[in-house]
Formats: structure tokens, sequence, C-alpha cells
């Protein structure tokens, strides 16, 4: 439990490896079908653009922020909030809960907690090692 203990301050890199990693494959990816996916999404092309801008540049704010400052971490959290909100009701929601196999939002809905996580959370605990 010590151990467990001395990694406590630290574990909140989990969940910004994560979620870092899914939205920088999904930012990267869109850059070069950014017309395949505007007529698949009923987007706009310039759209699609800003969109893959956005969730690349979040995914670099939320990795920084963890050794750099608290308003980096919170701003990267609302982007992926709101970024989940629009994917979650422009898309997923139809298609209910399950996302194997149907498109449903249970993916969306937990990339969005992680989120509000880091939206409310910011940086607290990161420094000081507080395990709450």
């Amino acid at each position: 439990m010590t151990f467990l203990r001395t990694l406590a301050p630290h574990a909140h890199w989990f969940l910004r490896l994560a979620l870092a990693s899914v939205f920088a494959y999904h930012g990267i990816t869109k850059f070069p079908n950014l017309e395949g996916l505007s007529g698949m999404m009923g987007m706009p092309v310039p759209m699609i653009a800003v969109l893959a801008t956005v969730e690349t540049i979040a995914a670099a704010m939320i990795l920084v922020g963890g050794i750099s400052k608290d308003w980096m971490t919170r701003l990267a959290g609302l982007i992926f909030v709101i970024v989940m909100l629009g994917a979650i009701f422009m898309v997923h929601l139809e298609h209910g809960w399950n996302s194997i196999g149907n498109m449903g939002m249970e993916f969306q809905v937990t990339l969005l907690a992680i989120g509000l996580y880091f939206t409310v959370r910011g940086n607290d605990g990161v420094e000081s090692g507080a395990a709450e």
C-alpha cells in the first residue's frame, strides 16, 4: 500500500495520457480526410478542420498542463467536455448507450466524465500529493 500511496500524486497521468491519446488520434487523423468526414458528419469542411485542430491542441494542453499551469488543464478539460457534448448530441445519442457495433455513446460519456474531472479539479493535488 505504501507504494500505491507514493504513486497517488501522479495518478492523474493515467487519465491525462488516456484522454490525450484519444483526442490526438482523432484530431490528427481527421486532417487527411476533411472532405470525406464533412460528408459523413454533415458538417462543412472548415468546421471539421477546426474540430481537428481543437482536438489536437487540447490533447497537447492536457499533457502540458500536468507540468505547467492549472488554467491549461482546466481549459483542455472544458474543450473535451464541449467536443464530447457535441459528439453525443449530434451523433451518438440516437444510437443509445452501447457503442459496440452501433455507435452508442458509452465511450463518449466516459471521455466527457474525464473532461469534467479536469475542468473541475484542474491540477489540484498534482504537486501537493493530496490523496482525496
